[in-house]
């Protein structure tokens, strides 16, 4: 059995490689190639946290492995990254154990590889600059991705804490080679962005539908419970509006299930789901479309898509 870690998977892969890899397993996921049970969640209250156990086969890779993730967000103030993730794979031939990964970068690298694939269809062929909330690994991945898909030229970060946001305009400038500049609030943030992305641990709106622009692409992937959400009711009304699953979201996605709640939309107002875009069955951005969202809650395919990428590259 392989044991790999963090820093092993992140020698592996490039987030272009990633992007392709997920677009591929959605492309499978659309051709009806999955095996894909719901995300079963453990709640812990006592310590705001959570534990997911997420398993997936896709039979066109042959690729079949399951996730254990938790989200405790006080972990911040532990000193502590607020997700950490494990990855068993599995051999569908004979069920045997063929790997143990460390899965925290590579939940961050497939979380941003599916914002980059929703960006390939969603975002202006010309974005030039990205606005990011949340200064933490999720948030890195993001405009990585975003950056791999468009030719960005700078970045907003805002968070709300000052010297996380400093570090992050310091350290993706350096490995992206684009202007990534700290923003003082949200709007600021906002007012130039052709591509909006959240990666926060808010349970409230982050972002407001006053401070975007008509022509712009947003991608909420914070928010994963149903009463979290990152986008104010208003966004989620006026936007073209895609998601990863329809069962996770239905079940998980406070940025879709509140509006809902409140009368200012019904289920129809979900256009696609990701993998009809990647199929061709429906249109990504026209020239008509103003606003876009894509909200995900992430599924397993992406997991063991990603995996079954690492193991490739190491020839097991």
């Amino acid at each position: 059995m392989l044991f790999l870690s963090d820093g092993d998977v992140a020698k592996l892969i490039t987030m272009e490689e990633t992007v392709d890899t997920v677009e591929e397993a959605f492309k499978e996921h659309a051709e009806g190639r999955v095996v894909m049970p719901p995300r079963s969640t453990i709640m812990v209250p006592r310590y705001n946290g959570s534990i997911s156990f997420m398993p997936s086969y896709l039979t066109g890779l042959d690729a079949q492995a399951t996730k254990i993730i938790s989200i405790y967000p006080d972990n911040r103030g532990k000193g502590l990254p607020t997700t950490a993730a494990w990855l068993v794979v599995n051999d569908p031939r004979t069920g045997a154990v063929k790997a143990f990964m460390d899965a925290t970068y590579l939940t961050a690298m497939r979380t941003g590889a599916i914002t980059g694939v929703a960006a390939r269809y969603l975002a202006p062929e010309d974005a030039s600059t990205v606005a990011i909330f949340g200064a933490g690994v999720q948030g890195r991945t993001q405009t990585w991705a975003a950056c791999t898909v468009r030719d960005i030229e700078r970045v907003y970060i805002y968070d709300i804490y000052p010297d996380a946001r400093r570090r992050f305009a310091e350290e993706m400038s350096a490995m992206l080679g684009v202007e990534v500049k700290p923003a003082s609030t949200g709007e600021e943030a906002c007012r130039d962005a052709d591509i909006v992305l959240t990666a926060t641990t808010s349970s409230v709106p982050v972002v407001s539908r006053k401070w975007l622009k008509d022509r712009v692409h947003v991608s909420a992937i914070g928010a994963f419970y149903p009463d979290w959400r990152e986008l104010d009711t208003a966004t989620v009304v006026e936007s073209k509006l895609v998601i990863d699953d329809r069962e996770g979201i239905m079940l998980e996605a406070g940025d879709v299930l509140i509006p809902i709640r409140e009368g200012a939309i019904t289920e129809d107002h979900i256009y696609a789901e990701l993998k009809e875009l990647v199929s061709g069955r429906k249109k990504g951005r026209t020239p008509e479309d103003g606003i876009t969202v894509f909200k995900s809650v992430g599924i397993a395919i992406q997991d063991s898509s990603v995996a079954n990428l690492v193991l490739r590259k190491l020839g097991a």
